[in-house]
């Protein structure tokens, strides 16, 4: 298993508009990635209601979790965009 601690980079959190491009990205990834807060349980990052369901805010931490081939790339390529602030951006 690969996993990849990240705080999310977008100052209003994780709510509908990068919560939405996060999932967009998740599903066209080649396995299933998960994601967790403050070790609840982890929930599929395919899922937008399951992604929301987190209420994560600016800088809270997440982990993602991928196993199998790309299992690294995947959860980098998450990471990357959880990071970023998405509230600036039009």
């Amino acid at each position: 298993m690969y996993q990849r601690t990240v705080s999310v980079g977008s100052r209003s959190g994780l709510h509908a508009r990068p919560a939405s491009l996060f999932v967009q990205a998740a599903t066209r990834l080649p396995v299933p990635v998960t994601v967790a807060r403050d070790g609840r349980d982890p929930v599929d990052a395919r899922s937008m209601l399951s992604v929301l369901s987190l209420a994560a805010q600016h800088g809270d931490e997440l982990v993602l979790s991928a196993v199998g081939e790309g299992a690294p790339e995947a959860v980098d390529e998450l990471a990357t965009l959880l990071a970023e602030d998405h509230d600036g951006k039009a």
